[in-house]
């Protein structure tokens, strides 16, 4: 009896000593440590995560808080691509980083090829500033910095190498003999031949050019990239639409210089005051800008954040500085600083068309100029 009892303690002492060899065999330190680092790589993608779901408040949010958009839904390398592409800068990319998560943006690159769903994106990102910062003059900074990014967006894009256009029917273009400028439309064109409106003076009167003259026809695209044609006249014909000036030339459009902004046609009047320099005082200092008191009355016909194009009631001569009141929105006006570049006669009702740059643009005027270029202050 006391034997079987000393046999069953011998197998359960035997038994018992199993865990005891196994946990000798391996060092528990080294799998707390194992533990420890697993947990610091959660904690760390954690707070990368979080970090990731915010936007700095500088960008659209109150101050003193993180403004929260949708998480990111593509890869760092997809976005520093895109920006190097377009020669965006740090804070550029982390701005256009906001517009893409935003609006839960998956595919950026199909969103940069696609000038509709660009500035859908955009639009929205203008709205979400507007309602989220702290104050007006906040949010008129951080529009700026917006307007900026898509204006450098749109400049890259215009810059890469697209095919000249046809030029088509009723297409506005302006006829260059020798130095003077003559607005004028397309009636019709064929192969090497294109015939266009007689050009008129200031009277109203066709002005007489003879054949064999050389001219060239400039005109502009939806997307305000320029265009020049060069040729001589063949004559003049009749059309349906009255007389029109025959031009033979070579088919070959050459692109003018760039614009940096993207251009609307607008109809909007204006206030025209022309800015005299004066003299200092003191031989040292620059000349200072006075405004001139009396007033001329236009209407803009096109405009960009770079610069506009108007019709004015009066000659104004190329190179006059003009402080340029446009009434914005219901007797709201914007306030710009710009010099006449070059002028060309209007083709109907009198008036002197000016080409004007933008010598100095506020900020609110700015935001507001683009707001209306884009189509983003639409309801």
């Amino acid at each position: 009896m006391l034997g079987m009892f000393h046999g069953i303690s011998f197998s359960l002492f035997q038994i018992a000593q199993v865990p005891y060899t196994y946990f000798r065999e391996d060092d528990p330190m080294q799998a707390l440590i194992v533990l420890a680092i697993l947990g610091g790589i959660i904690a760390i993608a954690l707070v990368v995560r979080a970090i990731r779901g915010g936007v700095s408040p500088a960008i659209a949010g109150k101050a003193g808080s993180r403004t929260m958009v949708a998480p990111r839904k593509f890869n760092g390398f997809t976005l520093r691509r895109i920006a190097s592409s377009y020669g965006l800068d740090r804070k550029q990319s982390k701005l256009l980083e906001f517009v893409f998560r935003n609006d839960a943006v998956s595919d950026p690159e199909r969103v940069m090829n696609n000038t509709l769903l660009l500035d859908r994106h955009f639009r929205r990102a203008y709205r979400t500033i507007e309602r989220r910062s702290e104050s007006e003059e906040a949010a008129q900074e951080r529009l700026v910095n917006l307007f900026s990014l898509r204006n450098t967006i749109e400049a890259a894009s215009s810059a890469g190498g697209a095919s000249p256009p046809r030029l088509l029917k009723n297409t506005a273009a302006i006829l260059m003999i020798e130095k003077d400028n003559f607005p004028v439309k397309v009636i019709s064109t064929r192969g090497h031949t294109v015939v266009v409106d007689v050009p008129r003076n200031t009277l109203g009167s066709p002005i007489r050019i003879g054949k064999g003259a050389n001219v060239t026809l400039s005109f502009f695209t939806k997307s305000s990239e320029g265009f020049s044609l060069s040729g001589n006249v063949a004559g003049v014909l009749e059309t349906d639409r009255g007389p029109g000036l025959q031009i033979s030339h070579t088919g070959k459009l050459k692109p003018l210089v760039r614009r940096m902004y993207r251009r609307k046609n607008v109809s909007m009047k204006c206030d025209l005051f022309l800015v005299n320099l004066v003299d200092s005082m003191e031989g040292k200092k620059a000349p200072r800008m006075v405004v001139d008191s009396r007033k001329f009355s236009g209407t803009v016909l096109d405009i960009s954040a770079g610069g506009c194009a108007l019709k004015a009631s009066a000659a104004i001569p190329a190179g006059s500085r003009l402080k340029i009141s446009v009434d914005y929105e219901d007797r709201h006006f914007i306030h710009l600083l710009g010099q006449v570049i070059r002028t060309n006669r209007s083709g109907s009702g009198g008036g002197t068309i000016l080409h004007v740059k933008f010598l100095k643009v506020p900020r609110r005027a700015f935001n507001a100029i683009n707001a209306l270029v884009y189509g983003y202050d639409d309801i």
